[in-house]
């Protein structure tokens, strides 16, 4: 019987030992896969962390380039042209020959001033002989009158009153002679001057015909052709024809609709940077000048901008994209504008989650302060170095346990 019982116990006990291992194998593959689900149930959360950076607060406007300075040219003086040397493109200096007109009665004009300047110093050379005729002619009177006066001195009823009385009229007479001839050439004097001053007109208007660049340009606009009559370009003439536009486009102006909000941050002299898209390029500018005076109907202020073009490479016309910095913060303590939840309606405070050393949750209130274009600076509330979340905040509590995943976001560049 013992024997029997023995050799059961011996073939069962393989299939105990079985049993016993998959029951153990069991318990350790639990715990294992509860390990497992504990992991799984803390929840990943993307974080960035709050680091010292450059802000900058810009303002884009957009405006379309126009020539610095543009001018139709137009003739002083009616005529026909008789050449016109430039044509439309063309790159003109200061005091270059546009076109030259045909005034055909301007010879004639010149020529009768220049007659009346000869006529004129011929009247002053004939009141010089004059004033000299009286000077002489009232010497001999004076001496006349002189010598008979002496006689009668010394041989008192020598020589008749009468005589004398008669030399000392003549010597009158001849003294206001002179006098008169001195007025004549005073005014023969005077008449040259008039007659030259009209020559110089004359000459004037006759340079009119030729029609110099008033700048240095280009050549935007060509109105007339050889043979072309063209009237003078006076106020009175409001039919005349301009012989060329010129166009200043080595500097360029941009002029743009600045927000009343951003008048007090706009300063002359400063740096910009206009981007033309159509040349995909970035060219430096200045501010050079502002109205000074808010448009009632926008709300705008109209802002210069001016870009040198030396190479022409700019058109007016073109449109430009520029970038005005309003404010700019070095060295300050910022974190991604999508951590903050502003909730309150607060402009310049909100509220951040932030993982504690223990992976914790924590709510904190911060102060902010100027805005970029992703982050944005804090001045309370964070310390450099702590983890904000970025990602999705709807499913977080305070107190929660979370894994930090960290996200490195920089300041755009402006």
């Amino acid at each position: 019987m013992f024997e029997r019982t023995t050799a059961v116990v011996q073939a069962l006990l393989p299939v105990l030992i079985l049993f016993f291992l998959a029951l153990s194998g069991c318990g350790k593959s639990s715990k294992s896969e509860a390990h497992a689900t504990a992991a799984a149930e803390i929840p990943t959360v993307a974080v960035a962390r709050a680091s010292m950076q450059d802000l900058s607060r810009n303002l884009v406007l957009t405006a379309e380039f126009r020539p610095f300075q543009e001018v139709e040219v137009m003739a002083k003086v009616s005529g026909y042209v008789k050449q016109i040397r430039v044509d439309v493109g063309d790159r003109v200096r200061q005091g270059d020959l546009l076109a030259t007109l045909e005034i055909p009665e301007m010879a004639d004009d010149l020529a009768r001033a220049q007659a009346s300047v000869q006529r004129s110093s011929a009247e002053v050379t004939r009141a010089q002989d004059d004033v000299r005729r009286a000077e002489s002619a009232h010497e001999i009177s004076h001496l006349s009158f002189q010598r008979l006066s002496d006689v009668s001195k010394q041989r008192p009823g020598l020589v008749a009153q009468q005589e004398i009385d008669d030399a000392h009229s003549k010597d009158l007479v001849t003294e206001a002679q002179i006098a008169s001839a001195k007025a004549s050439l005073t005014v023969a004097m005077q008449q040259v001057d008039v007659n030259k001053a009209e020559l110089a007109r004359v000459h004037t208007m006759n340079d009119y015909a030729r029609v110099t660049a008033p700048f240095t340009g280009v050549i935007t606009k060509r109105y007339a052709n050889t043979g072309s009559m063209i009237q003078a370009g006076t106020s009175s003439q409001t039919q005349a024809m301009p012989l060329v536009q010129l166009s200043e486009n080595s500097l360029l102006r941009l002029i743009l609709p600045a927000p009343e909000s951003v008048v007090p941050s706009i300063h002359v002299g400063q740096q910009v940077d206009v981007k033309v898209p159509s040349l995909n390029r970035t060219f430096p500018g200045k501010v050079a000048r502002f109205a000074d005076k808010v448009q009632l109907s926008t709300r705008t202020m109209d802002t210069e901008v001016d870009v040198p073009n030396p190479s022409l490479v700019l058109i007016p016309g073109m449109y430009a994209e520029v970038n005005l910095n309003l404010e700019r913060r070095q060295g300050t303590l910022a974190i991604p504008l999508s951590a903050v939840d502003t909730t309150d309606g607060a402009a310049n405070s909100g509220h951040v989650m932030v993982v504690s050393p223990e992976q914790r949750i924590e709510v904190r209130k911060v102060t902010l302060g100027l805005e970029g274009a992703n982050l944005v600076e804090v001045r309370s509330g964070l310390s450099e170095g702590d983890l904000v979340v970025i990602g999705s905040r709807a499913a977080l509590q305070a107190g929660e346990q979370v894994q930090p995943k960290v996200t490195v976001i920089a300041a755009a560049k402006e």
